[in-house]
């Protein structure tokens, strides 16, 4: 009697487990639409580049800036020195010296012929000759004067401005080095940094303008899994260099070290169907992961092949390679 009390207490324990299996929530293994990625290498640039030149031909004498420098519109990087400039410029205040002399002279000369005239000793015409003469030195004096400061402010172009904020990213120049007029001194990155693009072109009827875009910095910690940010596809050029679809996006914490480091991008090429179970819906053995379906009257365990989770309808999911077909229902702790 004890035994086949126990034997029922078994039987009894087993129903009830099977009863609460099945009293537990499933979900139904349904296909749904997941973006297609496509991943390519994006290269962090400065959205300007421009060159900071040398106004004038001369001698650096000074050079203020190196590669990696922030700079703003308007600093001097550099000094350029021309010897010539100082030379033109004495030479012109010594025949400024004389023409004032002259002109000293020349107003002498009109002081005394005005003299002269009331008394009748001179002429009118001689009196208007010495007129014309004071007037020439003064135009002389004008001239040489406006020259002068024409030279001055060639010295004053000497120094290398910036042309706009930024970052200085190269400089080929040195110190001493003999440039022409015109020549770069400093390349400056400004007007903000972005990913550039370059994806094949079977793939430029597939890009949406304002895409979300996924982007692996790289700096990972060593098990291969950099810091994760999404970026923006901002805008998609028209032409089609070399076979590939050039494109910018815009990232709010783009890593801006290095310009021209290259980053790993993910950009949605359209969508595929996929099969996708919470995460919490798996068990991990021994290295494989296990779901438990219904089958039949009961369930049983399923080994199947996952994908990297993702982030659906807010939910962190995990996509089904193999192991599971559509309309299947799943056990979910």
């Amino acid at each position: 009697m004890k035994a086949k009390a126990l034997a029922c207490s078994a039987i009894l324990g087993l129903s009830l487990l099977a009863t609460a299996s099945f009293a537990a929530e499933t979900i139904r293994l349904d296909a749904v639409k997941i973006p297609e990625w496509k991943a390519v290498y994006g290269r962090v640039e400065a959205r300007d580049s421009v060159s900071a030149r040398a106004r004038i031909g001369g001698t650096v004498v000074d050079l203020k800036v190196t590669e990696g420098d922030d700079v703003k519109a308007g600093d001097v990087i550099a000094v350029v020195k021309d010897d010539k400039i100082d030379f033109q410029i004495a030479a012109i205040e010594a025949q400024l010296l004389g023409l004032r002399a002259s002109l000293e002279n020349a107003q002498s000369e009109l002081t005394r012929g005005e003299e002269l005239i009331k008394r009748g000793v001179t002429t009118a015409q001689r009196l208007d000759a010495l007129r014309t003469q004071v007037d020439v030195v003064r135009n002389q004096i004008a001239a040489a004067e406006a020259q002068r400061s024409v030279v001055v402010e060639q010295g004053k172009e000497g120094a290398v401005l910036a042309p706009a904020d930024g970052k200085v990213l190269t400089v080929p120049v040195t110190k001493d080095a003999v440039i022409m007029a015109g020549e770069p001194v400093a390349t400056i990155g400004g007007g903000g940094f972005f990913l550039r693009l370059a994806i094949p072109e079977r793939h430029a009827d597939l890009l949406r303008q304002d895409a979300s875009i996924e982007i692996d910095s790289g700096n990972g910690n060593g098990n291969g899994n950099g810091h994760q940010s999404t970026g923006r596809l901002a805008k998609i050029y028209p032409e089609i260099d070399n076979g590939r679809v050039i494109a910018d996006v815009e990232v709010e914490d783009l890593p801006t070290a290095f310009v021209n480091k290259r980053l790993l991008v993910r950009v949605p090429v359209g969508e595929r169907d996929a099969l996708l179970l919470p995460v919490d819906a798996l068990t991990n053995r021994f290295g494989v992961d296990y779901v438990t379906v219904k089958s039949g009257e009961g369930t049983a365990e399923r080994a199947v092949v996952t994908a990297k989770p993702i982030l659906y309808d807010g939910k962190n999911m995990t996509e089904i390679l193999t192991g599971l077909a559509a309309g299947e229902e799943v056990l979910l702790p």
